[in-house]
């Protein structure tokens, strides 16, 4: 553990409370250090007790950067549906204004740093399920582990409002240092045992899709993704701390994302980026059209040949492509696609894969991407907004964050949102999976039906099931 100069924290610290009494206001002051090697799953748990509930986890399937925050200095959050993305980025801007920035590191990824995301749709009418999680929320946690390039960092984040003395920083030096010496790999925690699942009204989603497929063969609808439930129930609290290191060691090749709100936990492994921004270059991904893994390699290679030679599933990555295109264009100076889909391969499925790399100008920020992406036709449907109202419409699912943009943005403007599928919430001794799939004017209920049963797959098995 490397030893942090406090008199340094203490200096600033009287620099911060000056700073707010002088403006009036509060004041952010971040520091970040580097550290020696720290465990990821460790500093996860290590807020298990004084943090649950104001944790986040968030970890990029090359594993180039994992973010692990504890306890929240700052909240940003709105039910408001208009203008969502524009009003989260001028509160984000509003509470870095005049902060107090030590950060002598020029990666991504440290000092202040907003985790979280935007539910589904805003105008969906939401139901006790999502009660936990705001249309759109964010926090700034007090204390995040940032390993990057190899590299352990340690940022403290702490707000100085216009009451605040030197009391406070001891306060935070103390808790800090509880911190780095009570980190523990194994939690000790026995996992919960699955004793019951619930399809959420399996004939009803099935008719509905029934009932779409007619929509598209007679109006200007293309494509419409219809999403369900299956409800879990355990003998016994659900722990994050668990699923999570069940994720790690089913999922890794995936995004791997915990976000806790009010005593629930938003969990998942999804193969899907949807955004990532460093700098003036914008990656993005396509990823539409499935099929099932291959109980040998003979077998997957023939799977996968029939997926890349199947053509409405080409037709359905074919949107997307042109979708994202389309969506980047309009902030980006040059774009590289390529000509043709390839393979994405993970545990349970195979999917169409484009990747997307933009060179973007130097205004378009990270959270104006996101707006223009979401719903991507992989999770919402073409065209775009007609799709969402269908959604909307027929959809007895409340998504949530489910199928939504989730992810983070530092203090430079750079940051990584995937879309949140292969995903589950945790409350207490219960929890919800969620799968979709896209519906296509010959496509058969059934058939979509089993494609979300194989789409449960992933987080059934973190969750214990089979």
């Amino acid at each position: 553990m490397v030893t942090i100069q406090e008199t340094e924290l203490k200096e600033r610290g009287l620099l911060a409370v000056s700073t707010a009494q002088r403006l009036g206001r509060p004041i952010l002051i971040s520091e970040v250090h580097k550290m020696d090697s720290i465990d990821p799953l460790s500093f996860f748990n290590s807020g298990t007790e004084r943090y649950l509930g104001e944790r986040f986890y968030w970890k990029d399937p090359n594993e180039e950067i994992i973010l692990i925050g504890l306890g929240i200095s700052k909240q940003i959050q709105s039910d408001q549906a208009t203008d969502r993305f524009f009003h989260v980025e001028e509160e984000w801007k509003e509470f870095l204004k005049d902060s107090l920035i030590f950060n002598p590191y020029h990666e991504n990824g440290l000092g202040p740093v907003m985790f979280g995301g935007f539910s589904f749709d805003p105008i969906k009418e939401k139901t006790t399920l999502w009660s936990k999680y705001a249309d759109s929320l964010f926090h700034v946690p007090k204390y995040m582990l940032t390993i990057v390039e190899g590299q352990t960092f340690l940022t403290t984040n702490i707000v100085f409002t216009l009451n605040d003395d030197e009391t406070l920083f001891e306060k935070v030096i103390k808790e800090r240092i509880q911190l780095l010496t009570s980190l523990k790999q194994d939690t000790g925690l026995k996992p919960a045992k699955l004793i019951d699942t619930k399809e959420i009204s399996p004939q009803q989603w099935k008719q509905s899709v029934d009932d779409v497929v007619e929509d598209l063969k007679t109006g200007s609808l293309k494509k419409v993704v219809l999403a369900r439930e299956l409800r879990l129930f355990f003998d016994n609290h659900v722990k994050a701390e668990i699923i999570l290191k069940n994720l790690y060691t089913q999922q890794r090749d995936s995004f791997i994302f915990v976000f806790e709100s009010n005593g629930d936990c938003f969990i998942g492994a999804t193969p899907e980026r949807l955004v990532k921004k460093q700098g003036n270059n914008v990656f993005s991904t396509c990823l539409a059209g499935s099929i099932r893994r291959g109980k040998d390699e003979t077998e997957d290679q023939i799977l996968g040949q029939a997926l890349l030679t199947d053509q409405k599933n080409l037709i359905e990555h074919g949107f997307v492509v042109e979708m994202i295109k389309e969506a980047l264009e309009e902030s980006c100076e040059e774009i590289i696609l390529p000509d043709e889909p390839q393979l994405m391969k993970i545990r349970d499925i195979q999917h169409l894969y484009t990747p997307v790399i933009g060179k973007c100008q130097k205004d378009a920020s990270l959270l104006l991407l996101v707006e223009r992406l979401h719903p991507t036709p992989a999770l919402g449907g073409l065209p775009k907004q007609e799709a969402v109202e269908k959604i909307r419409e027929v959809e007895e699912l409340d998504r949530g964050f489910y199928a939504a943009p989730l992810g983070w943005v530092d203090y430079r403007g750079n940051g990584e949102f995937s879309v949140a599928i292969r995903s589950g919430l945790i409350q207490g001794k219960e929890a919800s999976i969620f799968a979709g799939c896209g519906v296509v004017a010959d496509s058969d209920s059934e058939s979509e039906y089993l494609e979300t049963g194989l789409k449960f797959r992933p987080m059934l098995r973190a969750l214990g099931g089979n």
